[in-house]
């Protein structure tokens, strides 16, 4: 062997060594079982939230509790639903108008479908454009008195998508600390600074901008319409004031507002009597009063404009809604505008649940205004023992627990919708104030 050849050979050793060499197996550096790595780290079944999850089934086989997570149902889901072939009162759902099964919402998503098919066919950007949309997004501007709007397919990730986009590493997040998980994730995305102010808390909020507005070119500040997990208001109009001091960004979630409050039931605008204009980002999942899925974004021209063509999840990089989606939103739309009664209904009927739960004894924490009513626990195996319970006598109310919420705030929460009766509401606060009074001790067990 030639010293070149001696010398390419000595390096291919080497490379082989190294695992450098393409085409050809490396030869092993360590066996596996030198590498040492507690199995919680690779291995699913360590996982914690595994471990919780496993933990939370032993709970329901130990205190002898039907399993409710991922419960089918027969039907609509509405004031009532068959569960398990029972059918019970539902106040687990949040088709609030009861428009799930209209036959003005369900032929639209039928004619939509003979026309279009069940998919657009691709991103909106590209290819998967229907009228549909358009229609859809016009109508919406036009109702909150904004010049543009844009809808997409998941509720959750168009207000995460929206934040994101928007709020950069050089931007500030301040959000009310009760606000969604999709507005949370979302002000992680894009990597802006994040500071929560306790909830409605205005005070607070701004001496945080007092103290940190210059230090940042873009300030967002995230709320809620109705908060999802307590069902009160925030004074949006003492936002907009301290927002426009500061020149920062208010963003409203109307999930549980839009369709609901205000005298036509068209959510924030309407409860407050405000220029749409004054909330540079309207934002509301199409899964509750609009009864299909998705979500929209809604303010001026120029800030659709850019979602459209440049922010991930809303415009880019994601498939069209199905055009059924879009139709079934569009005819829901119409409805609430043509019968704002509907939605006087809901809040009559959840007023008269908190007038009855109040009078009964039962906490309903700040919930005002809404649709949504929690009745307060003392703990979380009492929220899980009262729903279990409730579910024994044909009611179905859902446990909100840690880590949904925080460990002291515990609750049942109920959704009211336009289809519930008195009759109803009524023998669930008997149900809830019997078990209230005969509910056993926590034994610490979760």
């Amino acid at each position: 062997m030639t010293t070149i050849e001696s010398h390419v050979e000595r390096l291919r050793s080497r490379l082989l060594r190294q695992g450098t060499v393409p085409g050809v197996a490396s030869e092993p550096r360590a066996r596996a079982s030198a590498v040492r790595v507690a199995p919680e780290h690779y291995d699913f079944a360590h996982f914690p939230e595994m471990r919780q999850y496993e933990r939370t089934c032993w709970y329901y086989e130990n205190q002898g509790f039907q399993w409710n997570m991922y419960r089918e149902h027969a039907g609509v889901a509405s004031a009532e639903v068959e569960i398990d072939g029972r059918r019970v009162l539902n106040f687990s759902s949040y088709n609030y108008l009861d428009l799930s099964d209209d036959v003005r919402v369900c032929e639209a998503a039928k004619r939509a479908i003979d026309v279009y098919g069940t998919s657009a066919g691709a991103g909106r950007i590209i290819r998967g454009e229907v009228p549909l949309f358009g229609a859809f997004e016009r109508e919406l501007a036009e109702t909150l008195g904004v010049e543009d709007a844009v809808m997409g397919v998941s509720g959750w990730g168009v207000n995460a998508g929206a934040i994101g986009f928007l709020a950069r590493k050089q931007d500030l997040i301040l959000y009310d600390e009760l606000v969604h998980n999709s507005m949370l994730i979302g002000a992680r995305i894009g990597g802006a600074r994040r500071f929560a102010f306790p909830h409605n808390d205005y005070d607070a909020l701004e001496q945080l901008l007092a103290e940190h507005r210059k230090q940042y070119e873009r300030v967002l500040i995230l709320t809620e319409g109705v908060f999802g997990m307590d069902g009160d208001i925030p004074d949006v109009p003492r936002m907009i004031e301290i927002k426009r001091r500061y020149r920062a960004l208010l963003m409203v979630d109307e999930a549980h507002s839009m369709g609901v409050i205000g005298p036509r039931g068209l959510g924030v605008v309407d409860y407050f009597g405000i220029d749409g204009a004054d909330i540079d980002i309207h934002f509301s999942t199409l899964s509750k009063s609009f009864s299909t899925i998705g979500g929209y974004v809604a303010g001026s021209r120029a800030l659709v404009t850019m979602l459209k063509h440049y922010a991930s999840g809303i415009g880019l990089y994601i498939a069209a809604p199905n055009p059924a989606n879009a139709a079934a939103a569009l005819a829901a739309l119409r409805i609430m505008r043509a019968e704002p009664e509907r939605a006087r209904r809901v809040v009559a009927n959840a007023d008269y649940l908190r007038e009855q739960a109040v009078a009964a004894g039962l906490d309903i924490g700040p919930s005002h205004g809404s649709a949504v009513v929690p009745i307060m626990q003392p703990d979380s195996e009492t929220a899980m023992w009262m729903s279990a319970r409730l579910f024994d006598a044909g009611v179905f109310a859902f446990p909100m627990i840690f880590p949904v919420v925080p460990r002291d705030g515990a609750r049942l929460r109920f959704f009211l919708s336009t289809a519930h009766t008195r009759e109803q509401i009524d023998r669930t606060v008997a149900l809830l104030v019997q078990l209230k009074a005969s509910a056993p001790a926590p034994k610490g067990l979760i």
